[in-house]
């Protein structure tokens, strides 16, 4: 293989030992990428704080360079950039990047830094397809996973912006699990009115996390529950029409009723 080819079996690939090693050290990097954004709200020590520093941009660094890889390996080239899943990458590492490069900048002050929330997203790179954790998931199985990383996203998100907005004018919003609580509290309509935005840019933080909340989960519920509809049905497809997904029996489209062709075991069929 080229090297092109080489490094894009190595990002992509999960059934080799050098694959899932490179799938894991990622899903690990970025968890420890998310926890130092949600450590850094807490009060700790100079050293502390120097030590996550110091591995946040170790961890930038990486993942800059798996932006590089991913761009080089594919043959899209440089539209590749425009995908969701790269913008995501892209908007994750570049508040750090430009503290690391530019320290006296307006960036230092906080202007981009909220945008580090965004690393959540790097997440949903694992559960792209059935190989989530090398393992073979059912299509239900993953609308699952998928459904459970949606609401993580979406709370995290919303109490990262809203910690940001709030924290240096609100009394009650000091670290990042009192951003957290509020926002489950308030996505969840549960209401307690113990902690309140003060500002119009946390009341405007609020407005869109409930919005954001209507609209991504009930849709994702939707694709779960036509997964486990769908779970008894075959993976073919019809010649004729394109309709996927038949009844493990089935023998004709039921779309179209043009003759499909699949195999199944006529020892689990029962007939009266």
């Amino acid at each position: 293989m080229s090297l092109r080819q080489r490094i894009k079996f190595l990002l992509e690939d999960t059934e080799t030992l050098s694959g899932k090693f490179t799938t894991l050290s990622l899903i690990i990097l970025n968890f420890v990428f998310v926890l130092i954004y949600v450590l850094e709200t807490y009060s700790l020590s100079e050293q502390a704080y120097s030590l996550l520093w110091s591995l946040e941009v170790l961890i930038t660094v990486i993942f800059s360079v798996e932006y590089v890889a991913r761009i080089y390996a594919s043959k899209k080239g440089v539209s590749k950039i425009f995908e969701p899943m790269m913008v995501a990458d892209f908007v994750a590492i570049l508040p750090v990047a430009l503290i690391f490069l530019g320290p006296g900048t307006a960036v230092s002050a906080g202007f981009l830094k909220v945008f580090r929330v965004f690393r959540v997203f790097r997440f949903f790179r694992i559960t792209e397809d059935r190989s989530f954790l090398y393992g073979k998931f059912s299509e239900s199985d993953l609308q699952i996973i998928k459904f459970i990383t949606i609401i993580f996203a979406v709370f995290f998100v919303s109490a990262g912006f809203f910690h940001e907005v709030e924290v240096s004018e609100n009394p009650d919003v000091d670290t990042f699990r009192d951003s957290m609580y509020y926002t489950v509290v308030t996505l969840t309509t549960v209401g307690f009115g113990d902690i309140t935005p003060v500002t119009n840019a946390g009341k405007w933080v609020t407005i869109f996390s409930i919005m954001a909340g209507v609209i991504l989960i009930p849709w994702q519920a939707s694709r779960i529950v036509k997964a486990w509809n769908s779970q008894d049905k075959i993976e073919v497809t019809c010649p004729e029409c394109g309709l996927k997904y038949h009844d493990s029996d089935a023998s004709h489209c039921k779309a179209c009723g043009h003759v499909i062709e699949q195999e199944y075991d006529s020892r689990d069929t029962e007939y009266l």
